[in-house]
């Protein structure tokens, strides 16, 4: 209530004067009638005044309003004049000064855990490598129980690839700020990531050709589009049939990756991009984490190569378009 009275004390002075003049006007001109537009103009004058002094009092609220600019300043009304916007702009105040409070608070919990993810991630690298290496490192060992070493090198393949997931996925938080655009050669680029999946490819009996029509120069990001072609060949080993083949094929800026296994069902194909989605198969099989396609989908997207996604008649074809970014080819 006070502040209904703080809001509209101009209106209630200026209707109090009123009262106290217009009796005093009335006496005065005895014949009404004769006057008749004076008091209309005197009316008319006053409400003008008051229209006037509310105008200026408010005009720079309206420009502030009118104002199609927003920043987190437009939290708080600008230069509040009348009770009712100080009491507004107050409250508003406070809720800004929550709002970052609560956001800031956010942001450090955030970085905190993706500090601790890393670390974690890092330090299992390592007692990992040291695995591996005594795997390579004792060769008669191996030959003498080499299912029992086989299992065990392909859990620390396992263990190996997850993590890098995960480091991958940490460091997407920030990946527009580390792109580096340059010019690669995709083919090259291709063979390294297969070289780095050719045990998997061995103990899968599957194996890739590569048929490119020419040795393409494009424009990506080494590091990015390496992680992204990782991840593909490497779903498309794991669903991949035995004994079968994947098709990596390279023609006027479009790379194909086919590969020979379950089709995926229609209802998926859009859902297989989403964070955590596993999709009926990786849900039977226990061993997708539903990282792999999110992070080729954040990564593509960044990189500005557009792809597609089909699977038909036991044939599942990852399409990347390099045609925005291409160079001649030598």
């Amino acid at each position: 209530m006070k502040l209904f009275f703080r809001d509209h004390a101009s209106v209630i002075i200026l209707y109090a004067i009123s009262f106290l003049f217009l009796p005093w006007l009335i006496q005065v001109l005895d014949d009404l009638s004769s006057h008749y537009f004076y008091f209309i103009f005197l009316v008319s004058f006053l409400f003008t005044i008051w229209l006037v002094g509310r105008y200026f009092r408010r005009r720079k609220l309206y420009a502030h309003l009118q104002n199609n600019t927003l920043t987190h300043n437009d939290l708080h009304l600008f230069e509040p004049q009348a009770w009712i916007e100080q009491a507004y702009s107050s409250k508003l105040r406070q809720m800004q000064y929550l709002y970052l409070t609560q956001q800031q608070l956010l942001e450090e919990q955030g970085n905190e855990r993706q500090l601790v993810l890393s670390h974690f991630a890092h330090q299992m690298k390592t007692p990992l490598s040291v695995i591996q290496l005594i795997i390579q490192s004792n060769p008669n060992a191996a030959a003498s129980n080499p299912s029992e070493w086989q299992i065990i090198k392909n859990e620390c393949d396992k263990m190996t690839f997850t993590l890098n997931q995960l480091l991958s996925y940490e460091r997407t938080s920030h990946l527009a700020a580390d792109l580096k655009i340059e010019a690669l050669l995709l083919k090259e680029l291709v063979q390294e990531v297969i070289n780095n999946l050719k045990d998997y490819f061995i103990a899968k009996e599957i194996f890739p050709k590569i048929v490119f029509t020419d040795n393409p120069i494009i424009y990506s990001d080494q590091k990015w589009l390496k992680i992204t072609l990782y991840q593909i060949l490497n779903n498309a080993i794991k669903y991949g049939d035995s004994e079968s083949s994947i098709q990596i094929m390279y023609d006027d800026a479009i790379l194909q990756i086919k590969n020979e296994g379950e089709t995926i069902p229609e209802s998926e194909i859009s859902r297989v991009f989403d964070l955590f989605y596993t999709g009926t198969k990786g849900r039977m099989g226990g061993a997708a984490t539903g990282i792999g396609l999110y992070l080729v989908k954040k990564i593509l997207t960044s990189l500005e190569h557009p792809f597609t996604l089909l699977s038909l008649n036991n044939t599942t074809t990852f399409t990347i378009d390099f045609s925005n970014k291409r160079k001649k080819v030598i």
